[in-house]
């Protein structure tokens, strides 16, 4: 479940308060009167089997007996009592509870059942949705709803807070209020056995009263939920999280240098950056970066320009953007001129800027000015301490219509106490962001940089040209496969190196040799020099045994290494299993760069990807980021961005750059192979060999285990599905019906031109005569879990036609939309592609598929009829709601078709 039913934890009109009590210091005392104290305007109903009234207001015994339907029942009472209130509220027609109480996963039922599935079970044929158990409650300011046992009432605002722990939501609350900060629900989930962080993204993403979502997270249940309603919610709002539990106890037992690199919190940390979540690690931070993104203007770049009434804080606020990575704006000779004509000779003459402590207030103002207009500053940081020359308050209102009036944020940052209260308040009243030291007002610019990065990696079109996997992965997997088979969990170096080729990953020519003799003859084959390797399924670290010899020159140098390898071998692993030798070609070395490539698959995420700085000190070195599959280039890109090796990769002095198109399309290669191939659980390539020429895997270990999964199984994004192609013939032309792409932005964006008005209008219920990139994306760019659009593609490549189908998260109802080019109308294309949509969406269980059709789009209400759709509705502005049933319901429910309505 998702959304289904949680508009009564939102919006209720009578809330049962079960368990409420007038015993001093209880849980059933507080949260009756923190109901009655916070100002909700519907009706409250304690429910006490033992008093006629509880805080002054009726009670009653029963559930049964209540006068109204609650749409929210609040319940605290001993875990054994629980199932049966949960089956008499469904039954009364409740379809939401919070269940404060603790203890429900030990709790045992009469029949040997936990309580917590008993609960549950009750819940289920009710579609009754549960926050809890074991959870503080939730707040609603907006409507005067304290549901909790919170020791105060939230204030009203827009920012939703969603938390795994009670103790931590009690003090992040406190602090909240005496920051002035308005929530617009503030929510404690607890153990969260129906209602998740992904339902809540999904309902809070949507939300009118919602400007951004915060979150606590402890732990990720449902990941692949969860993705793709914080993949929504990103695309609509910030999302922002502290994640707690960054620190790792142990260190996991691994076969791959990318198994021991992984650590688990850097695999969170790429989780939520493919969520398009902002990671922050404090709570005060959490707060902080809604504040800066909520007053932030639009995003225009990283350099930034810090201006100073003092040297002290610009180079308190320089160290902290230099150590973060930040960049510092480099002043043009255009701007440095404008600001000699009127700063004093004295003036640091570049970024920082120290106007110098005896600046007047008109110093300020204009410095301020000329750095807002300067195209080389994307952003300004200002920080004042205070000084008896000028009003600190007076300086602070001369800047803000500046501020106000500027295309770009400026931070600000009035150091002190008592003397620049003031001023802060002056700042914070015209919106414009406020820290009190020269670190948090980086920290603040910085997380505005990283956000506008997620947001460009959730918006970024893939080059039209770009790069697909290539290579023959079903011949790849069955290799893997016939591996696994056997009970072997180690590929050796021949068959890695198979797998790589078959994956289309470059690789050096690599031959087996059962002895010494026969390594003689195959190195002589493949030419001078080369290098030999042990080959045993028992030893993965070939380096550690002695297992390797490099640059051999001539054969008998050759036999001469194996015997050795074979002496060391046997001394350091006298137990492994000798299979013989490989014997590869002598790559060249000079000049290139060693990096490694490779996967380890997570038990709760599924694969994930890994790119660094490789070579025998691997470990040592730790530069290395991780992401998830799928990879585009532009994730490729970003992935290797985050590496210190990349700034080598770039090129410096005379070594040239590394073929990075060579480099990414490697990096993508392996991201296919592990998401067509499940049975592999790690891989790493190291070295992977990069130079200007390309790149060429040396080395590679494969770790695989037998599984009957099917291969998207284990991913936390649902790659392209390719399997969903199909083409018909029309007017003796080919026609292809595919999912779209993402790099398809061009040819969607070509499409919606050749519309005519009318079908532009008939379309999107109204006239558009634009569409900007923004637009385009969320067009091109969909979560193939939760959205399926079909294009009618002609032999030129030209798209001729478009079928869309949105499904509420719960996979109830799909929304369809389809738009055919005017002049291709009349050609059976928008039959065959709503047929193709209809028939996907009943494959995946979808229930019923709605659309919503204008009175004068005749055709579309034709074919509408024909495929089966019956008339729902017809609004005052004439427009038709059709409605088709896909499958039955299995819990018997009556359709409510209009329940999701995402106007596609």
């Amino acid at each position: 479940m998702s959304i289904r039913n949680l508009e009564g934890f939102f919006r209720p009109r009578a809330i049962a308060v079960i368990g409420a009590s007038d015993r001093p210091h209880s849980i059933g005392s507080t949260l009756i009167r923190n109901m009655l104290e916070g100002g909700f305007a519907g009706r409250i109903m304690p429910v006490n089997h033992r008093q006629d009234a509880v805080a002054g207001v009726p009670a009653w015994p029963s559930v049964e007996a209540l006068p109204q339907t609650p749409d929210v029942a609040v319940i605290c009472v001993p875990p054994t009592h629980i199932p049966g209130l949960i089956r008499a509220l469904g039954a009364r027609g409740t379809r939401a509870a919070v269940v404060i109480t603790a203890g429900l996963s030990s709790a045992r039922m009469p029949d040997g059942a936990t309580v917590a599935d008993a609960m549950l079970a009750a819940a289920r044929p009710h579609l009754l949705r549960i926050i809890g158990p074991n959870c503080l409650g939730m707040l609603v300011p907006g409507i005067g709803l304290n549901a909790s046992f919170a020791p105060a009432m939230a204030r009203s605002g827009r920012l939703a807070f969603v938390s795994q722990s009670g103790a931590l939501a009690t003090a992040v609350l406190d602090w909240g209020n005496s920051q002035d900060i308005g929530f617009s629900c503030f929510i404690s989930i607890g153990d969260s056995l129906d209602v998740d962080l992904g339902d809540l993204l999904d309902y809070l993403g949507r939300d009118p009263h919602t400007s951004a979502v915060l979150l606590y997270i402890e732990s990720i249940k449902n990941p692949r939920k969860f993705m793709s309603a914080a993949r929504a919610a990103a695309r609509a709002k910030p999302v922002i999280a502290v994640k707690a539990g960054r620190a790792t106890a142990g260190a996991r037992a691994a076969a791959s240098h990318t198994g021991a690199l992984a650590g688990n919190d850097e695999i969170v940390d790429a989780v939520l950056r493919r969520a398009g979540i902002l990671r922050v690690d404090t709570t005060q931070d959490l707060f902080s970066a809604a504040e800066t993104l909520a007053r932030s203007k639009s995003y225009l770049g990283s350099r930034v320009a810090l201006m100073t009434n003092g040297g002290g804080a610009g180079v308190m606020a320089t160290d902290a953007l230099v150590a973060a990575g930040g960049e510092l704006a480099v002043l043009s000779a255009e701007t440095l001129a404008t600001l000699d004509s009127f700063l004093p000779t004295t003036w640091s003459r570049s970024n920082p800027l120290d106007i110098i402590g005896d600046a007047p207030v008109e110093r300020y103002v204009e410095t301020l000015k000329v750095l807002t207009r300067a195209p080389e500053v994307d952003a300004v940081i200002f920080m004042h301490a205070p000084t008896a020359i000028e009003d600190s308050l007076k300086i602070a209102e001369s800047l803000a219509p500046v501020i106000q009036a500027s295309g770009k944020t400026v931070f600000t940052s009035f150091l002190g106490g008592d003397s620049v209260i003031d001023a802060r308040r002056c700042m914070a009243s015209q919106g414009i962001p406020g820290y009190p030291t020269p670190e948090e007002a980086v920290r603040a610019f910085l997380q505005t940089v990283d956000f506008a990065g997620l947001q460009g990696l959730l918006l970024e079109t893939p080059p039209r040209e770009a790069p697909r996997a290539s290579g023959n992965l079903e011949y790849a997997r069955r290799l893997v496969q016939a591996v696994a088979r056997t009970g072997r969990t180690m590929l050796t170096e021949l068959e890695s190196k198979q797998v790589l080729i078959a994956a289309g990953i470059p690789t050096v020519r690599t031959e087996r040799a059962d002895d010494a003799e026969e390594a003689a003859q195959v190195a002589a084959d493949i030419g001078f020099p080369v290098a030999i390797k042990i080959l045993s399924p028992d030893i993965s670290h070939k380096s550690d045994v002695g297992g390797i010899a490099l640059n051999i020159g001539d054969a008998a140098a050759v036999r001469a290494a194996a015997r050795q390898i074979l002496k060391r071998a046997g001394n350091a692993r006298p137990g492994a299993v000798i299979e013989g030798f490989t014997v590869q070609a002598m790559a060249r070395t000079q000049g290139t760069h060693e990096l490694i490539i490779g996967c380890v698959s997570d038990p709760l995420f599924g694969p994930v990807l890994m790119f660094g700085q490789g070579g025998t000190a691997v470990e040592v070195l730790k530069d290395r980021a991780f992401a998830l599959p799928p990879l585009n280039v532009p994730l490729a890109r970003a992935l290797v961005a985050k590496t210190r090796v990349a700034s080598l990769l770039a090129g410096y002095r005379d070594r040239p750059a590394a073929a990075m198109d060579e480099l990414h399309t490697a990096l993508i290669n392996l991201s296919a192979l592990v998401m067509a191939c499940p049975e592999i659980t790690e891989l790493d390539i190291n070295p992977l060999l990069a130079d200007a020429s390309g790149v060429c895997a040396l080395d590679a270990r494969i770790r695989v285990t037998a599984t009957d999964a099917p291969p998207d199984a284990r991913l936390l994004i649902r790659p392209y599905p390719e399997e969903l192609e199909s083409s018909l013939l029309l007017a003796g032309r080919r026609i292809v019906l595919r999912p779209i792409r993402p790099e398809d932005e061009p040819l969607h964006a070509a499409f919606l031109a050749k519309l005519s008005p009318e079908h532009v209008y008939f379309r999107f219920f109204q006239m558009v005569r634009e569409w900007n990139h923004q637009q385009l994306a969320r067009l091109t760019q969909i979560d193939y879990d939760r959205e399926m659009v079909f294009v009618a593609v002609d032999e030129d490549g030209t798209f001729l036609g478009v079928s869309r189908g949105i499904t509420d998260p719960d996979n109830d109802t799909s929304e369809f939309a389809i738009v055919v080019r005017s002049d291709h109308q009349g050609e059976g294309l928008g039959q065959a592609l709503m047929e193709k949509l209809v028939h996907y969406s009943r494959s995946r269980g979808t229930l019923r598929m709605i659309g919503f059709i204008l009175a004068q789009n005749t055709p579309m209400m034709t074919l509408a009829t024909h495929l089966g759709f019956k008339v729902m509705s017809c609004d005052e502005a004439g427009v038709y709601e059709v409605a088709l049933q896909l499958n039955a319901d299995p819990a018997g429910r009556v359709s409510d078709a209009t329940r999701f309505q995402s106007r596609t």
